[in-house]
């Protein structure tokens, strides 16, 4: 008798890979088969990978290897029983892959899942830290000290005398500029002015024009109305 379909790498891969069984959780997450062998568990995201590659060129072959046993089966007096053991071995070596392909993918899964948590458990480690120190901070701090933080300590060496001085000086200052500056600001408010009365007389001139045209429409509505009863009353006439 013919040597039908031999998946022997993939067979042989799932027989290496039954060391260890898929965990239960990949069972149910993945939905592996009924029947399908142990696989070891994937270590890293790269293995897992590299196991979903694997299937995925492993099961192209079986489904080669199956379609050239059929043409052979037909070629046998038995068409039916080599058929039948042809579709038997297709179906032990796919379901040894689908269970691989469970495990890889349970495992890129719960490697997701994980490595978040981490992150989140890092991230409130930090913010905890940081409020700690911001609690520690405030209960070490005297309250006059808080409140005096935010203002400018006075130049060491001046007397009363010469902070009133240079305050007025700003003063006076401040004043001499705001006075070379009016000019501009007068300038400015009529410059303001002028567009703004622009502005406004473009938009009577507008309306003025909007309602002239208004007008005129209204007007050769009316000479036209006026002509149509006219000519019907014309016509009217000449029937009687």
């Amino acid at each position: 008798m013919a040597k039908l379909f031999n998946p022997g790498p993939v067979l042989a891969l799932v027989l290496v890979m039954a060391a260890a069984a898929i965990p239960a959780q990949a069972l149910q997450f993945g939905q592996a088969p009924v029947g399908a062998p142990a696989v070891p568990q994937s270590h890293s995201i790269e293995q897992a990978d590299a196991r979903l590659a694997e299937v995925a060129k492993n099961r192209a072959a079986v489904e080669a290897e199956y379609s050239a046993s059929e043409q052979v089966c037909y070629t046998k007096f038995f068409v039916n029983h080599c058929l039948d053991e042809a579709k038997e071995r297709r179906r032990v070596a796919l379901i040894g892959l689908r269970a691989i392909e469970v495990e890889a993918n349970y495992f890129k899964r719960k490697f997701t899942v994980d490595q978040r948590d981490r992150e989140l458990a890092e991230r409130m480690k930090k913010d905890e830290e940081e409020l700690a120190r911001r609690v520690e901070s405030a209960a070490a701090t005297p309250p006059h000290v808080a409140r005096e933080a935010g203002k400018p300590a006075p130049k060491a060496g001046m007397t009363q005398a010469q902070r009133q001085a240079a305050h007025d000086a700003k003063v006076q200052a401040q004043q001499a500029q705001e006075a070379a500056a009016a000019p501009q600001r007068a300038e400015n408010v009529a410059a303001f002015e002028k567009k703004k009365a622009e502005s406004e007389k473009r938009q009577a001139d507008v309306a003025a024009k909007k309602a002239a045209k208004e007008e005129k429409l209204r007007k050769q509505q009316a000479d036209a109305a006026a002509k149509a009863a006219k000519d019907a009353a014309d016509a009217a006439a000449k029937a009687r």
